[in-house]
């Protein structure tokens, strides 16, 4: 059994929900195909729960009718029979009738969560109509029944695997299954997600969860691409990366993969692939735990960073100094990205302003705190560039124009990440895509 997943792009329009059905009935593999909800809807919705937040509920009546327009002329396009089009329109119906109602509710972080889920159950409902009118057997699996995080907001995949098993043994023969990303339930039985771009989170899982043969990933470009093509001209498609690679590549900036997606898939050894459905027959990019060669393979850029200095005379020789630092970070769930030590100071960054001023505060006993913001980091990836003669080299000499805050080197085989003021983050990627790859 195979798993696929498909993006808000993806079925975006009703021609290409239409092309994401040729293209999951195209071998007699079984398989469970996972959809976003359509491109915008999701940013829709967050807009409409915060509207209600603010306690504007006049403006939200008005995007909930706006986004409902968008769904009754998207039902007109997707099917065409009188019976099917009906049940489509009821279901549009059901769920901004769902949307109206909650306008008289008390605003909440969990009924947010349920506005949020909307955009998956709708996406998923009508592509089962129009497979329906179409005549192709499938299953409509709620994500809801088995997909679950605990309370810790963590998914494991035991739990899932026992859900989902259970699920598929109900429906012994069937051979297509659709079902919902992005949305789950927690530790309560509340109706959750796995954060924005958890759709290819949820593929991971559940390719783990039945060992699948392989997880497709389909989106709008044609895999992993070497640099930002919405940053530099040219770019090219990279054809296989290691786990270990895409990681460092997802976690750095790539938009095309979720970080978090990569783990489930390395851990049971599921094969991804990174394939485009407008452009199908492109061989795209095959993530697996061979990296196929050595050398760099990619660059990518992570903005939105804060570096935090601590400098303290009294930190010279004193054992427990990098613990108290690091207490302070795991106590408030901050994720540290690079760190550089000297005699007498640490630098670190972060990339979010969620907990900083209690971060600094808690920070500023050991020593003199300096906060910096607008900071981006650019990562150069590939297999054992560490160890390959001249990347250093070459990366530093095309680096010469731009001021580097912070080098992390060594702590990885796979990577070099620098810092740099995100003014500079479209020079640097356009100089390393000549330097390193030698494309302008």
């Amino acid at each position: 059994m195979k798993v696929m997943k498909f993006g808000g792009t993806s079925v975006g329009k009703p021609e290409r929900m239409h092309q994401v059905s040729q293209l999951i009935t195209k071998d007699a593999e079984p398989t469970i195909v996972i959809l976003s909800a359509l491109s915008g809807t999701t940013n829709a919705l967050v807009e409409i729960g915060h509207s209600m937040a603010t306690g504007d509920r006049e403006q939200a009546h008005q995007q909930i009718g706006k986004l409902e327009a968008h769904y009754q002329s998207f039902i007109k396009e997707l099917v065409k029979g009188e019976k099917a089009l009906a049940r489509a329109a009821s279901i549009v119906a059901e769920h901004f009738e769902f949307l109206t109602i909650i306008l008289k509710i008390s605003f909440s972080e969990a009924l947010n969560k349920d506005i949020l889920a909307q955009g998956e159950l709708l996406s998923t409902k009508l592509f089962s109509v129009y497979l329906e009118e179409k005549g192709i057997d499938h299953v409509l699996l709620p994500a809801l029944e088995f997909m679950s995080i605990d309370i810790h907001d963590e998914p494991q995949v035991s739990t899932i695997k026992g859900k989902l098993s259970h699920l598929l043994q109900q429906y012994k023969g069937k051979s297509l299954f659709i079902t919902q990303g992005y949305i789950c339930r927690n530790a309560r039985g509340e109706v959750d997600n796995l954060k924005r771009g958890g759709s290819d989170y949820s593929a991971s899982l559940i390719a783990a969860a039945i060992h699948a043969s392989v997880c497709e990933i389909w989106t709008d470009i044609d895999g992993m691409h070497n640099n930002d093509p919405r940053v530099v001209k040219k770019t090219r498609a990279i054809e296989q990366l290691s786990f270990e690679e895409a990681a460092e590549l997802a976690y750095f900036g790539a938009k095309i993969l979720h970080p978090a997606s990569i783990w489930p898939a390395q851990h049971f050894k599921v094969p991804v692939k990174l394939l485009n459905t407008m452009q199908p027959e492109a061989k795209g990019t095959l993530i697996t735990e061979e990296a196929g060669s050595v050398g760099v393979k990619a660059v990518a850029a992570k903005d939105g960073i804060i570096a935090i200095n601590i400098k303290s005379s009294r930190m010279l020789l004193a054992y427990g100094f990098l613990r108290k630092i690091f207490e302070v970070f795991e106590k408030y769930r901050t994720p540290i990205d690079m760190i550089t030590t000297s005699e007498v100071a640490v630098s670190v960054t972060i990339d979010s302003v969620a907990n900083l001023k209690e971060i600094v505060k808690e920070l500023e006993p050991l020593g003199t705190i300096e906060v910096e913001e607008h900071l981006s980091i650019v990562s150069i990836v590939g297999n054992e560039i560490v160890q390959t003669k001249d990347v250093l080299y070459k990366l530093f000499e095309a680096m010469t124009p731009v001021p580097i805050r912070m080098v992390s080197y060594g702590g990885s085989k796979h990577n070099v990440s620098l810092l740099i003021p995100s003014a500079h983050k479209t020079e640097t990627l356009q100089l390393l895509n000549k330097g390193l790859f030698g494309l302008e």
